[in-house]
């Protein structure tokens, strides 16, 4: 078996992981540090700033994009279309980083990107932006997972909490800065430059990657070897299945009923091309989507894990704001800061978490960390009416510290149970379900919060009160549309409304720590760290990785 590997170039020459016949040992924690590296993971760690800040920063300037393009009815697309494109490619980009190497995919998502932006900073009306920005989001799906694996590839085992801790680091500034920089922009500049400003940073990017991330060549080591084939069916239908599943859950209950024709009709086709999809992957002779993926214990577990804690990441991040604006009173900026403080506590106590799972292991680490989380999602409906705003602010920041400790754990541990073959399609799969859980979250828990307040409002003792969440904000925010009882009693709904979606995310925190008690096995099959660059079978080998006490129970 030949050695895969990465190898970077530094100012001294390059650091090479050499090839050869075999298994060959892992290059010396010594031989794999250096400039180089350090350049790769800039570059990274830029790629990844490109997908974390978009949703913050276009958020911030729709009110100047609708009131410039209009098309105020179907602006939501705009992030709705976006995702679609992120979350039905990433399978297929893995799958692709795996066959010809993370380098061209990673590159292709850089400029696709890139390519997005500058159309949607050109875009002409609502419908011409809504499309590039799908545009985008091909590129943000390749961006998102072939930059989780290629630090996976480039750090050993124990070195990789560094480098995730400093991609989470990217996301909690990013969550901070977002809001800023495009608030900034769309007041004092145009909104078309909160696309134009990707430009720079996916420059130096692309220019960091051409330049210092080098893959040995895959054709001189594929010699004699089968023909490669690209599952162009599979992905197609993988894609088409992805995309009617999620405009059914993203549309669903908000442009039209959940019983109407256009939902029923797009959940029964998309599981129509489900089953399609499963029977074209089982006669593909190199699957987008392995079977693999879902018959290995671990990975199975950990999809399933972090799918739910998608799901359960809908409450915070998209009910909070609305709490801290209609129940506290809050402003914007306020509320944004309630919500912010998760990321602070998060990267912190992901960057620690080495020492945690280093002692006992990631499966009983990510135990620890999920139930905490789930303690802390029950607390939320205990807060006071109305309450301080210091108390949701202090939920949120051991809620970061709680999810740091479960979902880097598990990404590390997963990632350190395939070879450098399969760490493209198992990174994409786990970001995959974690995309599809945070779909999933926001129609279910947007359905049990509409459910809450209709039940509310249908006993209102003042009549003419709005009858949604988004028309109950709006109406809260103007001080002379109601009644002092009146927008009491609106509030108490919210308020009842969002303890309600927190009770869900609490049970689907149950749900995750269910699986990973249950389902994940009690010892994750680590490979060692030659093995792993060797592209070794995790089904086959179970090996220590040196220097990692993963002989612990997991």
């Amino acid at each position: 078996m030949h050695r895969e590997g990465i190898f970077v170039s530094g100012a001294g020459g390059d650091t090479e992981a050499k090839s050869g016949s075999g298994p060959a040992p892992a290059p010396s924690p010594t031989a794999r540090r250096g400039h180089g590296r350090g350049r790769v993971v800039a570059a990274l760690m830029l790629g990844m700033a490109l997908t974390a800040i978009d949703g913050t920063i276009v958020s911030t300037a729709v009110p100047q994009i609708v009131g410039d393009l209009g098309g105020f009815a179907v602006f939501s697309w705009l992030f709705s279309g976006y995702l679609l494109a992120v979350t039905v490619t990433l399978p297929v980009y893995g799958k692709l980083s795996d066959t010809f190497g993370r380098k061209p995919v990673l590159i292709a998502g850089i400029i696709l990107f890139l390519a997005g932006s500058v159309l949607c900073a050109a875009a002409w009306n609502m419908a011409a932006l809504i499309a590039f920005r799908v545009v985008q989001g091909l590129g943000g799906g390749a961006l998102q997972g072939t930059v989780q694996t290629i630090a996976a590839d480039l750090y050993p085992l124990k070195e990789r909490p560094r480098i995730q801790a400093r991609l989470s680091t990217v996301w909690a500034t990013s969550a901070v800065a977002g809001p800023v920089v495009g608030g900034l922009l769309a007041t004092y500049a145009d909104w078309r430059w909160i696309f134009l400003i990707n430009l720079p940073i996916g420059a130096v990017a692309l220019w960091l990657v051409v330049r210092h991330l080098h893959e040995p060549s895959r054709a001189r080591r594929t010699a004699g070897a089968p023909r490669l084939r690209i599952d162009w069916a599979g992905a197609l239908a993988v894609f088409a299945t992805g995309a009617l599943l999620l405009t059914a859950l993203v549309q669903g209950g908000v442009a039209w009923p959940w019983l109407s024709a256009p939902s029923l009709g797009l959940l029964g086709a998309s599981a129509a091309l489900a089953a399609l999809t499963v029977a074209i992957e089982r006669r593909a002779a190199d699957p987008i989507i392995p079977g693999w993926v879902w018959r290995r214990r671990t990975i199975a577990s950990v999809n399933l894990a972090l799918g739910a804690m998608g799901l359960l990441m809908v409450a915070p991040t998209v009910f909070l704001p609305t709490y801290a604006q209609s129940v506290l009173g809050l402003g914007p900026i306020a509320a944004g800061f309630v919500l912010s403080v998760m990321t602070l506590s998060w990267p912190v106590s992901a960057a620690l978490s080495n020492r945690v799972y280093n002692r006992i292991g990631f499966r009983r680490t990510a135990i620890i960390g999920m139930s905490g989380t789930l303690l802390i999602l029950l607390s939320f409906p205990l807060l006071p009416y109305p309450g301080e705003p210091w108390q949701p602010a202090l939920i949120m920041l051991l809620l970061g510290a709680a999810l740091g400790l479960f979902q880097l754990p598990l990404i590390v541990g997963v990632q350190s149970t395939v070879g450098w073959s399969e760490r493209g399609t198992t990174t994409a799969s786990v970001l995959f379900c974690r995309q599809v859980g945070q779909s999933l979250g926001a129609a279910l828990f947007g359905a049990v919060a509409n459910g809450v307040l209709a039940s509310r409002l249908a006993d209102a003792p003042v009549p003419g009160l709005p009858g949604d969440l988004d028309a109950i904000s709006h109406a809260l925010d103007d001080p002379g549309a109601l009644s002092a009882a009146g927008a009491d009693y609106l509030r108490r709904a919210v308020d009842a409304a969002v303890d309600q979606v927190y009770l869900g995310a609490a049970a689907a925190a149950a749900v995750a720590l269910l699986v990973l008690v249950f389902v994940a096995p009690r010892r994750f099959p680590i490979l060692a760290e030659g093995a792993e660059e060797a592209g070794g079978d995790a089904g086959n080998r179970v090996l220590k990785a040196p220097g990692i006490d993963t002989g612990l129970d997991n």
